[in-house]
């Protein structure tokens, strides 16, 4: 019990809310290290947080921030080739931008070689790397480096190469200041953040974290679903429950309890020795998996073309079992043995193998949804997310079992086995083959064959979600589907349908025709995390109503002030994720478009820009100081210091003023929470 009040609280600790703060995911240290007498190393060592990971350098313009080396002093040495990853580089195709990117987790190690070329050499400039998570990216980090030391002797010393030797580094031009200016950029003077902009909008800068705070700033959504894992797992076991393999066995198995036991008390303790056994079995299962595989590779597993095809094969093989196509069962001979294991064996022992045999008998109905679970939680890349499934797996498919052992009287009033139970499992036979379009889709996306772009998906699921409908109507039969007799009988060929069936009929072909509008362009929010992005539409009559009107936050605020209207402050980066997820899931809605079009004035802020400031700035943050070299970098810094946060996406709503409206929000594709959180704003400037 004590081991199980433990898991429960460490289960309970990794699902609490995170407040919305400065994250710090990434911890780099670099040295030098000289390989030769004319070589040197520069190594950057990071350790990355759990669920983080960081880009690597070989990733294509217009993908996530990928590193990147830049020298600002390189005397008496040259670079020798390009900025090297070392250790685990996974790969994987990424939906979102539509290309293979590279990424480290744990550990991320850069390398970069210098030649050196005098007696002395001086080496200084910054790593820029990216990393993110499943809810949040954050903008371009820089680690800085300064090294000296003695290089080759003085009498191998070589002329230095032109700088074209080394096209691939990036290196820093020198400063657009005349001779006049008096200063280097190494000289740059140390300003605070209200001289980092005019006087005129000094205020507009000023930390607001205390003012969010009194709006109730507590929490951000957390990246680790495990209670969504949990109810999936549950879910699953509920419907296995409900299929011919299983549901005949309960009463059974209650029956077997209490006429052995001595008494009723002891019949009640057999049966939750029982429950406790199925639980123990699969939550086995599912640290077998996790144990066998890991968290690296199940997160890489995720988006892998190679995986994704055999899920997608493994997942049509269980949807037509399903329907009848064939009977996936195991070697009877290993049910045999266990079962006479069990009749030879007394106590604990005996009814953990009668649980085991249970497992065994009903896997050709809990083989494919055990299969669906642990693939589809085990590609979502949490370590722990296998072993939860299986607990809420077990949780259901155990509860019956301890339920109607205590209150035997509930047997006599529920369900008798019948032609109901293969209903439920030719739907879960069609629900399989819709689930595995998403597995392929990703396969498809990473080899680009254009196969499976999302009209296509769509017309797939149309046509599954519309069959699936017209077999619970009664027009289609299945080769399970039992005959039913008349009173004389005499077979009913077309068998009535239940106002269950009926009601259910209506949901499928209903859901099927929510989707055609998909087919030119409609945002279709129900299947957004299933189909393929909206770029792989080839005919979209659809376009995207929300628009910024600025993409400089003075220059915004301005407007805001002259036309006395709110602020909405998007802080976004070009390779951040789920900021692309929330402007295709939430934005797209007429309604939120109105509000932040006609309402607000849109301030989308990039903090991944590239383009260089006019003059680098170095302020003072956290007792050091930062440099400013890019447009992001600014941006960056305001959010850094005006809202104590650092992560994207990051939504807050200012008067004009600069003062917040609301608490900020961050990634959830609740539309209903989205307009709650704009409509609050709006009644708090009593607009």
């Amino acid at each position: 019990m004590k081991r199980s009040a433990l898991l429960i609280a460490f289960l309970a600790s990794l699902v609490l809310p995170v407040g919305a703060q400065i994250q710090n995911p990434v911890k780099f240290t670099v040295s030098q290290q000289k390989v030769s007498d004319s070589e040197l190393e520069i190594i950057f060592q990071g350790t990355i947080a759990p669920g983080w990971h960081v880009y690597g350098t070989d990733i294509a313009a217009g993908g996530p921030i990928r590193a990147e080396l830049t020298t600002e002093t390189c005397e008496g040495a040259t670079l020798n080739g390009a900025l090297q990853t070392r250790g685990k580089v996974h790969k994987a195709m990424d939906k979102m931008f539509g290309m293979e990117v590279s990424y480290m987790e744990g550990t991320a190690t850069f390398v970069q070689k210098l030649t050196l070329t005098e007696p002395t050499y001086k080496v200084s400039g910054f790593l820029t790397y990216g990393a993110c998570n499943d809810a949040n990216c954050m903008p371009p980090t820089d680690v800085e480096f300064s090294f000296e030391g003695e290089g080759v002797k003085a009498t191998d010393a070589q002329p230095k190469p032109q700088a074209t030797a080394t096209p691939k580094a990036t290196e820093k031009p020198a400063p657009d200041a005349s001779p006049s200016d008096g200063e280097s950029e190494a000289e740059l003077p140390v300003v605070v953040a209200d001289t980092a902009v005019a006087a005129e909008t000094a205020s507009l800068w000023e930390p607001v974290v205390d003012e969010l705070k009194a709006f109730g700033e507590t929490a951000q959504p957390s990246s680790s679903s495990l209670w969504k894992i949990f109810l999936l797992g549950f879910l699953g076991g509920l419907l296995a429950l409900l299929t011919p393999c299983v549901w005949p066995i309960i009463p059974m198995t209650v029956s077997f309890f209490l006429k052995r036991a001595s008494s009723r008390s002891r019949g009640i303790r057999d049966a939750l020795t029982y429950g406790l056994s199925i639980v123990v079995i699969y939550v086995t299962l599912g640290l077998l998996v996790t144990l066998l595989f890991g968290a690296s590779a199940l997160n890489a597993m995720s988006t892998n073309a190679f995986f994704n095809i055999f899920f997608f094969l493994l997942l049509v093989l269980f949807g037509a079992s399903f329907l009848g196509g064939f009977e996936i069962t195991l070697p009877s001979k290993w049910t045999n043995a266990v079962d006479r294991k069990s009749e030879h064996t007394s106590g604990l022992l005996s009814i953990f193998l009668m649980a085991f045999t249970l497992s065994l008998v009903s896997f050709s109905c809990t083989g494919p949804i055990i299969g669906f679970l642990l693939v589809e939680v085990g590609t979502a890349g949490n370590v722990v997310g296998p072993t939860v499934g299986m607990l809420g797996f077990a949780v259901a498919l155990a509860l019956p079992f301890t339920l109607f052992a205590m209150f035997p009287a509930w047997l006599k009033s529920a369900p008798k086995s019948g032609n109901w139970m293969n209903c439920i499992k030719v739907s879960l036979g069609f629900l399989e083959l819709a689930f595995s379009l998403k597995f392929l889709s990703v396969a498809d996306l990473a080899y680009g064959w254009h196969l499976l772009d999302r009209e296509a998906f769509l017309a797939l699921w149309i046509v599954l979600f519309a069959l699936l409908g017209a077999y619970l109507i009664g027009w289609l039969r299945f080769p399970h589907d039992e005959d039913e007799y008349d009173e004389m009988g005499n077979v009913v060929q077309r068998p009535r349908t239940g106002v269950i069936r009926f009601f259910l009929a209506v949901l499928s072909m209903a859901f099927a025709m929510y989707m055609v509008p998909g087919l030119w362009g409609a945002p279709c929010k129900a299947v957004s995390a299933f189909a393929p992005p909206m770029k792989t539409q080839d005919f979209n009559l659809m376009k995207s109503e929300v628009e910024a009107r600025f993409n400089d936050y003075d220059e915004g605020m301005a407007y805001a002030r002259a036309h006395g209207m709110p602020v909405m402050l998007d802080f976004t980066g070009y390779g951040c994720v789920n900021c692309r997820k929330m402007e295709a899931a939430v934005w797209t809605d007429p309604r939120v478009a109105d509000l932040i079009n006609n309402r607000y004035v849109l301030i989308t802020l990039y903090v991944d820009e590239k383009t260089p400031l006019a003059k680098p700035l170095v302020v003072e943050e956290n007792g050091g100081q930062t440099r400013l070299r890019t447009v992001g970098d600014r941006w960056s810094y305001l959010q850094r210091t005006k809202f104590g946060a650092n992560a994207q996406p990051f939504y807050v709503l200012l008067d004009s003023d600069g003062h917040p409206l609301n608490h900020s929000y961050s990634y959830d594709e609740d539309v209903t929470a989205y307009l709650d959180f704009l409509n609050q704003g709006l009644r708090n400037i009593g607009k």
